[in-house]
């Protein structure tokens, strides 16, 4: 099956039709194989479940091997959000193929992101008129709040989690983003490991993977 982004796709254990999918977002540079790495992890304890792993839709300026969702180089925060819109649109149309292609309804879909990954997923998330379940946002933070607050459209469940020796993304952004949420009446749910820098750790995989199953399997 086909999408409008290049994938990795997993497809479920059990051989059967998927009952839900989980979008996963890879970082600035990187690109679907290696957030694949995260998804082959936790298919063994979803076997229902896709899991759709797309490039981002450009070139990444400074690693040409990989991928970028919007450029992040010498850019005002206007300049930066413009181009992050563009993103979106992107990422929307990718979520609305995987729900329509494999008959799914837009509430078993999960998005998952790392880095810049986080950032537009939770932006594409909050802003969708169909709402998804859940986001799990691993080492990001909100692009551009102002921006965010006026175009909320969602309330999925959502789990943000970061190292608190991150220098890529300071661990400061995830407290941002959890003051946002909580003033937007959002259910969120934060995780900030110790000496952990800008990865997802393997407990972050854990807590991860309970959080899916709590919202796509129950």
């Amino acid at each position: 099956m086909s999408y409008s982004l290049n994938s990795v796709i997993i497809n479920p254990s059990s051989k059967s039709s998927p009952k839900n999918a989980v979008v996963l977002c890879h970082g600035y540079g990187g690109d679907g194989n290696d957030i694949s790495i995260l998804a082959n992890y936790w298919k063994n304890f979803l076997p229902d479940t896709l899991f759709v792993c797309p490039d981002a839709p450009e070139i990444c300026k400074v690693n040409p091997a990989g991928y970028q969702w919007f450029d992040l180089m010498d850019q005002t925060d206007e300049e930066t959000l413009s181009k992050s819109l563009i993103a979106e649109n992107k990422l929307n149309k990718f979520i609305d193929e995987v729900t329509n292609k494999n008959k799914l309804s837009f509430n078993k879909i999960a998005l998952v992101g790392f880095s810049q990954g986080c950032m537009i997923a939770l932006q594409t998330a909050l802003k969708k008129k169909d709402q998804i379940k859940c986001v799990i946002g691993y080492s990001g933070k909100i692009l551009n709040i102002k921006h965010l607050n006026q175009n909320i459209n969602s309330k999925p469940e959502i789990f943000l989690m970061h190292g608190d020796s991150d220098a890529v993304v300071p661990a400061n952004f995830l407290l941002e983003a959890k003051e946002f949420f909580n003033k937007n009446h959002y259910k969120i749910q934060t995780k900030i490991f110790k000496n952990c820098e800008h990865r997802i750790p393997t407990e972050g995989s854990s807590i991860g993977l309970e959080f899916l199953k709590k919202n796509l399997y129950k």
